[in-house]
């Protein structure tokens, strides 16, 4: 077991609020000031986390991503968020190409890193006995913004997906946000396609009740309205 005399910490992330940390008898322990959280976590065996870290902690109903060697550890999402990630699952469905198919909630696979994207679109085959599923099957990752997730979700994680060759990026906002434009109605999709520089440009941004055609990665009609009750 790892020494805790003059030892560094790994790092751990929390969009929970300011973290308290300290490791214990060879654990890791992350208490989360705004909202009180014990987490006790074994300690990684490096100076960075890594995916296969996250099989050994605990299954409390958190969130646990690894994003370029940080753990990040965000609350479950609320009931908005879920009615629009299962909307647009279903949506999906409906305009999959054979040999694709979309997964809520699973890890993708992007070296070390484990980020989390709240809907995927991959094409198969799939190992379903596998931790995630590997980046270069993955056509399209979306992410819903919460409050708690907004630094991930806008600046974090499209630069990760764009790194791993991640085609299309679909990020929605379903509450009030700066840069919101006048009469602009929740939820709002930005459509990003990865351009030629490995870096996501946007292609489209639709509010509630305007439709659009998207054609990447294939062809598809939304509207983000339509998504919720």
């Amino acid at each position: 077991m790892r020494s805790t005399a003059k030892c560094s910490a790994p790092a751990v992330s929390s969009s929970l609020g300011e973290l308290d940390s300290s490791e214990i008898g060879g654990l890791w322990f992350a208490s989360f000031v705004q909202e009180v959280v014990p987490v006790m976590m074994p300690v990684p065996r490096g100076n960075r986390w890594t995916a296969t870290d996250l099989d050994h902690l605990p299954e409390n109903g958190l969130r646990y991503e690894v994003l370029n060697g940080l753990l990040v550890v965000t609350a479950a999402p609320n009931l908005r968020h879920q009615l629009l990630i299962q909307g647009l699952g279903r949506a999906l469905d409906t305009a999959l190409p054979p040999g694709h198919l979309t997964l809520p909630g699973v890890g993708v696979l992007i070296g070390a890193d484990e980020p989390i994207p709240d809907l995927v679109a991959a094409s198969g085959p799939i190992d379903w006995d596998a931790r995630g599923i590997p980046a270069d099957q993955v056509k399209l990752v979306v992410e819903v913004v919460s409050r708690s997730t907004t630094l991930q979700d806008r600046m974090v994680k499209p630069v990760v997906y764009a790194e791993a060759g991640i085609p299309n990026y679909w990020r929605f906002e379903i509450n009030s946000f700066k840069g919101q434009l006048p009469g602009e109605s929740l939820p709002v999709l930005f459509a990003h396609e990865l351009g030629d520089d490995q870096a996501y440009e946007l292609t489209h941004r639709v509010s509630a009740g305007d439709t659009v055609t998207l054609h990447s990665p294939f062809e598809f009609a939304i509207d983000p309205g339509a998504l919720l009750p």
